[in-house]
C-alpha cells in the first residue's frame, strides 16, 4: 500500500508526494486517523485515576526491545493497538535506534506535571487532564525513560508525531548534526528557501542570519533543531500516510516543499529505512 505525505508547493500547481511502501497489510488513513475512543466508563467514573511516580512505572511495566533496538513499553489504558505501536517503533531505521541506547520509551494513558514532580495515571481522568503534559524526560539511574501521554492526543498521527518527534531530538542530542545535512541547510538559507520545520528552527534561523553576537551560537542550535525536525518528519513519513499540511502552525510558515524534499532525500541517504519500509519522493502536477 503507498503510504503519502502530500505537500501543497507554494506558488506552483504542484503537489509533492513523500510515499513509504511497507510490505505489510495496513488499515485505511481514514481508520487510523480517526480520534480514540476513550473508555467511557473510565471517564464517567466519580474515583480517580490510580497516579504512580515515574519510578514505580518502570518497576511495574516490562520493557521490549525492537529488532531496531528502541527500547519501549506499555502501561495502563491505552487505545492505540499494540500492533500499531510495534509498527510505529519498527519504522526507526536501526542506524537510529542503535544510537538511542540506555534510553526507553513509556506509552501511558497520562503523564503529569505536578509542580516539581512527574506522576503518571494508569487511565484517563478528566479531574487530571488540566495537570497532563505530551510528555515527560526522566532520569532514573544511568537510564533515560521518555513518558508519551497517548491520551491526551486527539488521533494516532498525534500519538505517532509525539513519539518521532521524541526520537529525533533524542538522537540529535547524542549524535550531533550530519555535516552533509548542515551544509544542504545552510545552502538553502543562503538561498532564502521559505517557512522552516518548527518555531524552534524558525526563530533560531532568524537570529543565526543576523550579525549580531550570537549569530554563530544560533546556527548551531538551528542546525541541531532542523536536523531533529527532518528526522521526525522522515520517520512519520514511514509509518503512515501524512498530508504536510496538517503540519502547519499559525506562528511560523512551513518549509517550501522543495526544500524539505531535498532535506528529506538527505536523511533517507544517511538513515536508509529498515527492511520492510521504503521512502520515495514524487512530484505530480494538480489536475
Amino acid at each position: 500500500m503507498e503510504m503519502v505525505l502530500r505537500c501543497l508547493l507554494l506558488g506552483a500547481m504542484a503537489v509533492l508526494y513523500i510515499t513509504s511502501r511497507v510490505h505489510q497489510r495496513c488499515r485505511p488513513v481514514a481508520a487510523r486517523l480517526l480520534p480514540l475512543r476513550y473508555n467511557q466508563a473510565s471517564m464517567s467514573s466519580t474515583s480517580q485515576a490510580v497516579t504512580r511516580t515515574p519510578a514505580e512505572v518502570v518497576r511495574m511495566a516490562p520493557v521490549s526491545q525492537a529488532g531496531n533496538g528502541i527500547c519501549y513499553s506499555v502501561m495502563g489504558e491505552v487505545t492505540t493497538a499494540v500492533a500499531d505501536l510495534e509498527r510505529m517503533i519498527n519504522a526507526v531505521p536501526r542506524t537510529i535506534g542503535a544510537a538511542l541506547n540506555r534510553k526507553a520509551y513509556y506509552f501511558v494513558p497520562l503523564t503529569l506535571n505536578m509542580g516539581d514532580d512527574t506522576m503518571i495515571a494508569d487511565r484517563y481522568d478528566v479531574q487530571l487532564s488540566d495537570s497532563a503534559v505530551c510528555h515527560r524526560n526522566q532520569t532514573l539511574g544511568d537510564s533515560q525513560c521518555v513518558f508519551i501521554s497517548t491520551r491526551l492526543m486527539e488521533d494516532s498521527f498525534a500519538i505517532a508525531f509525539e513519539f518521532f518527534i521524541n526520537v529525533g531530538h533524542n538522537f540529535v542530542e547524542r549524535a550531533g548534526v550530519s555535516q552533509e545535512f548542515a551544509d544542504l541547510v545552510w545552502k538553502q538559507v543562503d538561498e532564502k528557501a521559505r517557512g522552516e520545520t518548527s518555531l524552534d528552527a524558525y526563530e533560531l534561523r532568524k537570529v543565526a542570519t543576523t550579525a549580531g553576537p550570537e549569530a554563530e551560537k544560533a546556527k548551531h542550535e538551528y542546525l541541531l533543531a532542523a536536523f531533529a525536525d527532518a528526522i521526525a518528519v522522515y520517520t512519520l513519513s514511514l509509518y503512515l500516510d501524512v498530508d504536510y499540511q496538517d503540519l502547519r502552525e499559525r506562528d511560523y510558515p512551513l518549509l517550501a516543499p522543495n526544500a524539505l524534499a531535498e532535506r528529506l532525500r538527505k536523511i533517507n541517504e544517511l538513515f536508509p529505512a529498515n527492511p520492510g519500509f521504503e521512502f520515495a519522493v514524487y512530484h505530480r502536477r494538480r489536475q
